[in-house]
């Protein structure tokens, strides 16, 4: 029988602040949760998912891998506010009124190590759940991962290559004020000018997913945990993996979101192909124009394809 004490257990600090709401960036310094996994924690793994592990020594584990998530509201459920081991603490946010902001997560692949992550997730489901916390449209579920060892212009080059499906997935918020620029996801060094707000934007040894759209549930922060668990893991330790494979290996995901709507499933699958091929060659086509019109995006990169041109489109 495993000792409870010989596995990793998250608890709160006793910061009294992060159980209530302050000003936009007062919030305190998230907690690092990545760290001090024990052998308990990982022991069903196999070999092949401990890859993105680092043993530090004496019985220790680290994930290579970090996600942080900001779940925005326009209004907390009463008595909710007050300290989880998932979140660093709640500020006000202008554009949509309350921000919940989770201290720094392993993002690990499925076992032991994960369920406490998603336990964390179940614990404070009065702020994640709109059915307690609502949030409309001008709420957004922005999303930061990190890479030890990686500069987040590095990790926004490694997973470029695999991000139509992020593109497919929140195709709506591309005309959002707060993150409809460089939907290509181009580097600083080959923008024109380096807007504020940018599809993702990398911040130091970080990466920023502006796009993705609110919290709603639970459920939702689970499945689009494992999405970015896929495109870390694929991305980085596959690089020459093809997209349609790293497609095939999410599907299961993308169908959960989707309540196991298959047809649904497919149609987004197929726009992320269409979004994949828009990153690659700077290229908008009939499937993206809809979503990713210059006249509207501001993106100077991008041009039209040549079918679009035959029929009187100008980039």
């Amino acid at each position: 029988m495993t000792n409870f004490y010989d596995s990793i257990q998250y608890g709160n600090d006793g910061n009294s602040e992060r159980g209530r709401v302050v000003g936009y960036h007062r919030k305190p310094s998230p907690r690092d949760l990545s760290k001090g996994a024990k052998h308990s924690d990982i022991a069903n793994l196999k070999k092949v998912s401990r890859k993105n592990l680092i043993d530090v020594g004496q019985g220790d584990f680290d994930s290579r891998f970090t996600i942080g998530i900001e779940i925005e509201k326009t209004r907390l459920h009463r008595g909710a506010v007050k300290s989880y081991p998932l979140l660093c603490g709640f500020e006000r946010d202008s554009s949509c009124g309350y921000e919940a902001v989770t201290n720094i997560l392993p993002l690990l692949p499925s076992g032991q190590w994960r369920n406490k992550v998603f336990s964390m997730f179940v614990d404070a489901k009065k702020i994640i759940e709109d059915q307690y916390s609502p949030s409309d449209t001008r709420c957004g579920g922005h999303i930061t991962l990190a890479v030890k060892g990686m500069d987040g212009e590095e990790i926004k080059s490694a997973v470029r290559k695999n991000c139509g499906i992020i593109l497919a997935l929140f195709r709506k918020r591309l005309n959002n004020y707060y993150c409809k620029n460089n939907p290509l996801m181009l580097p600083h060094s080959e923008l024109t000018h380096v807007p504020r707000y940018q599809v993702s934007l990398a911040k130091g040894d970080l990466l920023e997913f502006r796009i993705p759209s609110r919290f709603q549930s639970v459920k939702q922060c689970m499945r689009r945990y494992e999405l970015m668990y896929e495109l870390l893991d694929f991305s980085i330790n596959n690089p020459n993996g093809s997209h349609n494979t790293f497609l095939k290996k999410i599907t299961p995901i993308i169908k959960s979101m989707y309540n196991g709507d298959m047809e649904k499933t497919n149609e987004i699958l197929e726009l992320s192909k269409h979004f994949q091929k828009f990153l690659k060659t700077k290229k908008i086509n009939r499937a993206t124009i809809g979503f990713l019109d210059p006249m509207r995006n501001l993106s100077p990169e991008t041009h039209y394809d040549r079918d679009l041109l035959r029929n009187g489109y100008r980039a």
